[in-house]
């Protein structure tokens, strides 16, 4: 077992796990101040264009002319701003739009324009020191190798943050961001936007109402294949002025500086290990996140996982991963799968399911398929006068607060219930930074999403089948896994 892992001791283990065992539990904000009516939130952002951009634009409550399906922002000729107070902007990537590779979504300089009064980094660590007193709340939106990194520096100095998925980028992490979110009583979301959507309490109630009976397997499948594994880069381009190479390592370990490791440079840090987990990492947060509320899924039993050999460097372009789970309470054990690529899962193959479903509950009295924005019961005939129950979960908190968003109507891309979910899903942060008021994806409960994706990571990487003891976090059938549970930090950039 790593150093890393050595710290965790099974009562460290169960004090964190207990603020993740109901849906909507937040610990208490004891960090919080008191603001007063209408008082604003100050700000802090890291990792500012792409994504980042897009989520400030929400927080900051700007009047932008259009946010489409691709999260490409316009902003307005005549900015307004209606949300909170966007105090200060890190991004280590420095460099005028006109010398980035085009085709850049939102970039950071363009973000830095944006909000002029804001204070400008490029390595987090000095912000957060220069600014301690200055700063309520930390929004982190960088490639994932640094999600923990600055959430967790954030949220020791009493910080609320909320995080883009996955959240973490090791088992250990996410378990670590689960422990400090409760011991320091802040205010923690993660950025699942679509869990605060009508359509996913619809198909909740449909499966604790018995509509399928009992549910036994659920299946996913966004269809979208990665790319091709590739070897490291032997040539060493010089780094572009303005993009900081060190600051965009920050805890990993060190490698030469090349343009296939940054968007902003032309290429996609998604697919190397060192820095992303693939498609897994990209999209299995929204996906499990519906499978894990509807089945009340904790830590998994066994993790089995298929693909190409494993690359050292790169992500599969295909991948099935197999989750068992046991009983919960009255609910039986249940089977988890995803898969990505053009290979269908079984299920896929064998029925000729609507293009537009991902995902697939099978029950014993039939199936459910979903997406983001609509469900159906399967097969059609057995269900055709189905009447579905009273829906009976309450809506999220943000959606009543985004009602009131004047920016709502920048979404005419999207349908109504994913508008409410883009926005409402951030404003039930804000509101919890500043009531102590729940949020549904915190780091308790989002934890065991994180932990379940790099187990699939984790399992693929290894070659073997993870018999996994979630209290002690070891894999007990295959020791060689076990170091592949945490990942080695630079020194001035640790845990």
């Amino acid at each position: 077992m790593s150093k890393t892992l050595q710290g965790w001791s099974r009562r460290r283990f169960l004090g964190a796990a207990g603020g993740a065992a109901g849906l909507l539990i937040l610990n208490d904000a004891r960090s919080a101040r008191s603001y007063r009516a209408n008082e604003k939130l100050r700000v802090a952002a890291v990792g500012i264009g792409g994504m980042g951009a897009w989520n400030l634009a929400h927080f900051a409550g700007e009047n932008v002319e259009f946010l489409g399906r691709a999260m490409l922002i316009t902003p307005s000729s005549q900015p307004v701003m209606t949300g909170e107070d966007i105090v200060a902007l890190c991004d280590v990537d420095e460099r005028p739009t006109d010398r980035l590779v085009p085709g850049k979504r939102n970039p950071a300089s363009e973000t830095f324009a944006r909000y002029p009064r804001a204070k400008r980094y490029r390595d987090y660590r000095v912000m957060l020191e220069e600014m301690d007193d200055q700063i309520d709340a930390v929004v982190v939106s960088t490639p994932d190798h640094l999600h923990a990194p600055i959430s967790l520096a954030a949220m020791r100095r009493g910080k609320h943050v909320y995080c883009e998925k996955p959240g973490a980028h090791s088992v250990a992490e996410g378990r670590l961001m689960a422990e400090v979110a409760a011991e320091k009583g802040v205010a923690t979301q993660l950025g699942t936007q679509i869990h605060a959507s009508e359509n996913y309490r619809r198909v909740i109630e449909l499966l604790r109402s018995g509509a399928i009976g009992t549910v036994e397997e659920c299946h996913i499948w966004p269809r979208g294949a990665g790319v091709e594994p590739t070897d490291r880069p032997t040539d060493t381009p010089p780094v572009p002025e303005g993009f900081h190479w060190d600051l965009f390592l920050g805890a990993t370990k060190e490698r030469p500086y090349h343009p296939v490791y940054s968007r902003g440079c032309g290429g996609n840090w998604q697919r190397w290990w060192d820095f992303g987990c693939g498609n897994l990492g990209n999209m299995a947060g929204h996906f499990f996140n519906l499978a894990f509320w509807a089945l009340d899924l904790r830590h998994p039993l066994s993790v089995e996982a298929e693909g190409p050999r494993p690359h050292p460097e790169t992500t599969p372009a295909q991948l099935h991963v197999r989750y068992r789970f046991p009983a919960r309470g009255a609910q039986p054990p249940v089977t988890l799968t995803w898969t990505h690529g053009s290979q269908p899962p079984e299920i896929f193959a064998r029925n000729t399911f609507p293009d537009w479903a991902w995902g697939v509950f099978r029950g014993s009295e039939g199936m459910l398929l979903v997406n983001y924005d609509r469900w159906m019961l399967w097969p059609e005939s057995k269900f055709a006068r189905f009447v579905p129950p009273a829906p009976s979960i309450p809506p999220s908190i943000g959606m009543t607060l985004s009602q009131s968003a004047e920016w709502m109507a920048a979404y005419r891309s999207l349908p109504a219930d994913r508008r409410v979910a883009e926005v409402g899903h951030r404003l039930e942060w804000v509101n919890a930074c500043k009531t102590g008021s729940p949020t549904a994806c915190h780091f308790g409960y989002s934890s065991r999403i994180m932990e379940a994706i790099h187990l699939g990571a984790v399992a693929y990487r290894a070659g073997t089948r993870l018999d996994w003891d979630a209290a002690n976090l070891r894999v007990t059938n295959a020791p060689h896994a076990n170091a592949l549970l945490a990942r080695t930090y630079r020194p001035g950039w640790g845990m």
